[in-house]
């Protein structure tokens, strides 16, 4: 039997990055120990706002660490992007307590990435089903009424499902690039009509003036940052939101990542009026933030989605993903791709009927899927050959 014991931290700083950032990889900068502290430090996500860290580490035999989790107590459903109000709601209904709950997540990303992380020398053991026992164990421990990992690989997810967790799926829209050396020849893949919607829509969203720009690490200055928290808040105001992030985040984020961080400005009159903070991984560029003063028609479009695809063919990366959401990306080139998460309820009754649920809303999933994708805007897709995932 093999020797390993599992820490629980509370705070993500009680662990050296390297030995953590050794298990994340750096693939993704959303598990990295720089992010998830920056969120901590900057008391986006702590206790305080409902997210109690309980990292999980794996330590050898010789006390090295070779595993990882990011996890957290909850006591709200908000900044997770895999929606589970309805069960919170049904569970209350029924008399059974739904929160606190233990979420394993990256929070306010809805980035698929690890979840169960693997130092490479530990590779083949089995430190992802630890790490699920692990916190299926706090939960029992804690009587908390649920597990949730959200946004976890494929591979991830059916470790997990061995291990009696639910599983289940959804959508998000990505661009992959298949080789492009400029927008023009990906514009080229699509449909004429579609080709020509899209280069309207760049022309619109510049002709009352903007100044469009791009930033990366050292470029992107303090009074860039001050601008754009205004443009993060006042865009949260206008949709009857309220910020998950904090000012200080998003300085401590340039800080920390450096050049992982890019940001889209448009400037008016030598004034920045709206920007899109994305991160930059090995494979992708991650859009994550935007924001406006005001209501500039296209130009959401266009920083958030042309723009990244811009950056995307020039950097050579496989892919954008533009976040949660919006069925509008597929006509702009982002092709739907499938999503997933793992659950496990402790209320046996709850979780049959959460189950049943879930089988249902999987076929769903994959029918939508192939709808969506029949009415791709790639020539090669209607000629049926799949393009993308």
């Amino acid at each position: 039997m093999e020797s390993m014991a599992v820490r629980v931290l509370s705070r993500i700083d009680e662990l050296d990055p390297r030995s953590w950032d050794a298990c994340a990889g750096d693939s993704d900068p959303f598990v990295s120990h720089a992010f998830l502290q920056a969120l901590e430090t900057s008391e986006s996500a702590c206790a305080e706002t409902g997210w109690l860290p309980q990292h999980l580490a794996v330590e050898d035999e010789d006390g090295s660490i070779i595993g990882c989790a990011p996890l957290y107590v909850k006591g709200h459903s908000y900044g997770e992007y895999v929606f589970d109000w309805s069960w919170a709601s049904a569970s209350e209904r029924a008399g059974i307590p739904y929160y606190p709950k233990l979420q394993a997540c990256v929070p306010f990303t809805p980035i698929t990435g690890p979840r169960l992380m693997v130092h490479p020398r530990a590779v083949g053991r089995p430190i992802e089903r630890v790490l699920v026992a692990a916190m299926l164990e706090l939960c029992r421990r804690h009587e908390l009424s649920s597990l949730h990992i959200t946004f976890l690989s494929e591979r991830e997810q059916a470790i997990a499902a061995e291990l009696g967790l639910l599983r289940r799926s959804g959508i998000q829209y990505h661009f992959c690039n298949k080789g492009y050396r400029s927008f023009d020849e990906f514009l080229g893949d699509l449909l004429a009509r579609k080709r020509k919607a899209i280069k309207k829509e760049r022309r619109r969203a510049l002709e009352s003036g903007l100044e469009l720009k791009v930033l990366r690490g050292s470029d992107i200055q303090s009074r860039h940052l001050d601008k754009f928290y205004r443009f993060y808040v006042s865009t949260i105001d206008r949709k009857w939101g309220s910020p998950y992030l904090t000012e200080t985040f998003f300085h401590q984020l340039v800080e920390a990542l450096g050049d992982r961080v890019v940001l889209m400005v448009a400037n008016e009159n030598g004034e920045p009026v709206a920007g899109a903070l994305n991160l930059l991984g090995k494979e992708a560029l991650y859009g994550r933030y935007w924001g406006a003063l005001g209501r500039y028609r296209f130009l959401h479009f266009e920083l958030c989605y042309y723009q990244a695809i811009d950056v995307a063919i020039e950097l050579g990366l496989a892919r954008v993903e533009a976040g949660a959401q919006g069925q509008h990306k597929i006509q702009r080139g982002y092709v739907p791709v499938k999503t997933y998460s793992a659950h496990w309820l402790a209320h046996e009754g709850f979780r049959d009927a959460v189950a049943g649920f879930l089988e249902r809303e999987r076929v769903a999933v994959d029918l939508e899927i192939a709808e969506l994708r029949a009415g791709s805007p790639f020539q090669a897709d209607r000629a049926g050959i799949s393009v993308g995932k």
